[in-house]
């Protein structure tokens, strides 16, 4: 299996520090609103990988961060909290607000059917590691305390640069002259942030009451489930020179050696060939494209049309394409699935190319090329069946619409409600309904599921 890694510029053979074992990091949502649709193209990256490792016989340890404290909104460690702001324009509490995003997020997931790493670790929940950690970077002569917290010396880690493609020289050079004057460097940046007393999120710490920087939750919970030797880190393209490049200098301070071997990066979502703006109105969520007639496994569909690290442009008019393709697509499968030919059909060559299409840095497009070429030849029962082995990758739903209890037994409580006219709940139990990727609608004589 190959993969490009970030780090050495190439494609190479995947070796696992442990054979058969893959230890891998997934870099998680900030969640501070809601998750749009090329928030989710990187977790369906993240799904993609998982499956094809899995195709390959390899066992998963995995792990993916929620921060909920922390993340300025600025990578370089400037402007406020991301989960103060959301606070703020909420009127909730952090830990309200987090919640709330968070359990968004997961039935996100779900609607997209993405294979989620074994662990789930919130940022507040590891405090006191975050902070044996930056200890042991103090020790180690790799971070010095000031009067606004505890920095990173860059300077100090000789591999600084090597990820991002920037090295020291070019980051001082670049680093704004104005920045705290009582850093080392401009381009040092913060693993704990010393609060002022009326700073919501903080706790205590050997250098006062604080808070985490953003860079060091993944650190810390990246070795703390999956040990100094981690096989592959995901995350966006936009964490690559800053983010990603902070997490390296840490843990291989931290550890005195290289801890991540692999780092594999997802290009940017478009929309109409520009970037997502509030302003422009194009920032969609799953809701905006059911609301326009399209289903969550529609968008996984078309994902599939481009490969991981190329730019993907969302169009209505694509995700149209994306939603005739897989009707059809299941439409023939099950011709495919009753058929009583015995053809002369092989399918051997096309199992070779497709595991060889996979094991190509995850090449997706040329393996859903595959299945169409299987689907179109003489209708027989071994194409079905082959198609079915394939679909371990994808993830598509080819048994039909069969609605989960959980389901059902919402839209009951719903028409309850409704029968006793408290709307609010009924109009609740909906929206529930919805984040699980169905939709209930009232009848003559009653109510009727349908999946979104």
């Amino acid at each position: 299996m190959k993969i490009f890694n970030s780090l050495t510029r190439q494609k190479q053979d995947l070796v696992t520090h442990d054979e058969g074992l893959v230890r891998m990091y997934s870099c998680g949502p900030t969640v501070y609103s809601y998750p749009h649709i090329g928030n989710m193209r990187a977790y369906l990256f993240m799904d993609a990988l998982r499956r094809t490792l899995k195709y390959n016989g390899y066992k998963i340890d995995g792990v993916m961060n929620i921060t909920d404290v922390g993340h300025m909104t600025s990578d370089e460690d400037e402007g406020e909290d991301k989960m103060l702001v959301a606070s703020k324009r909420e009127h909730k509490s952090p830990w309200e607000v987090a919640k709330y995003y968070t359990d968004i997020f997961i039935s996100e997931t779900k609607r997209l059917n993405i294979d989620m790493p074994e662990h789930i670790c919130p940022a507040t929940s590891v405090m006191p590691e975050i902070i044996v950690f930056v200890k042991k970077l103090i020790e180690n002569g790799n971070a010095y305390e000031t009067s606004k917290g505890i920095y990173f010396d860059i300077a100090t880690f000789a591999g600084y640069g090597k990820l991002g493609g920037v090295g020291l020289e070019n980051k001082l050079a670049g680093a704004r002259i104005d920045i705290d004057k009582e850093k080392r460097h401009p381009a040092d940046f913060a693993l704990w942030i010393k609060a002022p007393k009326q700073h919501i999120m903080q706790w205590d710490s050997p250098w006062g009451k604080g808070y985490p920087g953003w860079h060091i939750e993944c650190s810390t919970i990246g070795i703390k489930y999956l040990g100094e030797y981690i096989d592959i880190h995901t995350g966006g393209v936009e964490h690559r020179p800053v983010h990603h490049e902070n997490e390296i200098a840490q843990d291989d301070a931290y550890a005195g050696h290289q801890v991540v071997s692999n780092w594999m990066h997802l290009e940017h979502l478009l929309v109409d060939g520009g970037k997502m703006s509030k302003s422009l109105g194009n920032v969609y969520k799953l809701d905006d494209l059911v609301a326009k007639g399209f289903s969550p496994e529609d968008y996984r569909y078309f994902f599939f049309t481009t490969h991981y690290a190329k730019q993907q442009n969302f169009t209505w008019e694509g995700l149209e394409s994306a939603k005739n393709a897989l009707k059809s697509m299941k439409n023939i499968l099950k011709e495919h699935k009753e058929s009583t030919d015995n053809t002369k059909v092989k399918i051997d060559k096309a199992e070779k190319d497709f595991l060889e299409a996979i094991n190509d840095d995850l090449n997706l497009p040329k393996a859903l090329g595959i299945v169409w070429t299987l689907l179109k030849m003489p209708r027989d029962r071994k194409i079905y069946d082959a198609i079915i082995k394939f679909n371990q990758i994808f993830g598509f739903d080819f048994e039909g619409d069969i609605i989960p209890t959980e389901v059902q037994e919402l839209a009951k409580q719903r028409w309850q409600a409704k029968q006793n006219r408290d709307f609010a709940t009924a109009d609740e139990l909906r929206n529930k309904i919805s984040q699980l990727g169905f939709s209930v609608k009232d009848t003559k004589d009653g109510y009727e599921i349908v999946k979104n």
